[in-house]
């Protein structure tokens, strides 16, 4: 686990929107020290009133251009879809100097949403951390989320040398390993290693509730690892796969054209009883989970990982 910093790397920071994420980041900044002053934004008065009931917020308001006000660091957690909503409300309470981030799963949209709302002088530093659970809002959050996780920044022509090496202390120090690559190929990797997967879990799920008879009874009965885990996959927020999926059309699809190839090959290994070649997939494959392990980017527990430790206080917050 990381160790709290001995110094504050901003004053102040606003986080907008406050789901899993966004409240895990809040959290994480009041427990590793990060931020003098943590604010937290979101639209919906009750999640407000929820933030407030769990105390892991100095100050908390519905109004997002309220939030970023003197803000040194402003990250935005909102659907890839209202980012520029967002941003226009916003843009002009930011304070010359700030930096604006964001969370988005798909970040040439973003890129291109965000910029035109930004005043010069205001820096942008688009991320993604490679995080998360199925469950969402304020109370899903836990401090040591992104522990031993990727963030990938995007930097792009409205970002700063200073401004992306001060987003990248604020994820080391969350405990994140960070990369940085293009919006374009980030768009790219994030396609099949995490959009297409969800779409196929999507898909499968919606595939056995067609079986209206058999999802009724055998489905739910005899689920064994493999449906349970697309049904894990599968109760992801819709709002923020919705707008992953309409923002980042070009490489899902590309991907998607791809694995229908490979999907294709498989099946014709099955039809013409090619036993060797299946083995020969699967052992591969299994060496990659394997790889996965040995990297720390997942467990053997039953609950792979994602779950908030219950030892952590903040988790509880």
């Amino acid at each position: 686990m990381a160790d709290a910093l001995s110094a504050p790397l901003f004053e102040r920071v606003a986080i907008i929107g406050m789901g899993l994420i966004g409240s895990s980041i809040a959290r994480a900044a009041k427990h590793y020290g990060a931020a003098s002053i943590v604010v937290a934004g979101d639209r919906d008065e009750a999640v407000c009133q929820r933030v407030r009931d769990l105390g892991f917020a100095d100050v908390v308001t519905h109004s997002a251009a309220e939030a970023v006000a003197e803000a040194d660091l402003v990250i935005l957690c909102v659907p890839v879809g209202v980012m520029g909503d967002v941003a226009a409300e916003i843009g002009a309470s930011l304070k010359p100097g700030a930096i604006v981030s964001d969370v988005g799963s798909v970040k040439n949209a973003v890129v291109e949403a965000l910029s035109p709302h930004l005043a010069e002088g205001v820096w942008l530093v688009p991320a993604h951390p490679v995080a998360g659970t199925e469950y969402s809002g304020p109370d899903a959050g836990f401090a040591v989320l992104f522990e031993n996780r990727w963030c990938i920044l995007t930097p792009c022509d409205r970002s700063s040398d200073d401004a992306v090496a001060a987003v990248t202390a604020l994820w080391r120090a969350f405990g994140s390993n960070v990369e940085t690559m293009t919006p374009t190929h980030h768009d790219l990797v994030l396609a099949i290693t995490s959009h297409v997967p969800h779409l196929i879990a999507y898909n499968i799920v919606g595939t056995a509730a067609h079986l209206e008879a058999v999802t009724q009874s055998e489905v739910m009965k005899f689920s064994a690892g493999g449906f349970r885990d697309f049904t894990r996959i599968a109760s992801s927020d819709p709002t923020m796969w919705r707008d992953v999926f309409l923002h980042n059309k070009e490489a899902v699809l590309e991907m998607l054209g791809r694995f229908n190839e490979d999907l294709a090959a498989l099946a014709k290994m099955v039809r013409w009883g090619d036993g060797d070649g299946l083995f020969d997939l699967f052992t591969r494959t299994r060496a990659i989970r394997r790889g996965i392990i040995a990297q720390g980017q997942e467990t053997q527990a039953p609950d792979f990982g994602r779950r908030g430790p219950t030892s952590d206080p903040a988790a509880k917050a």
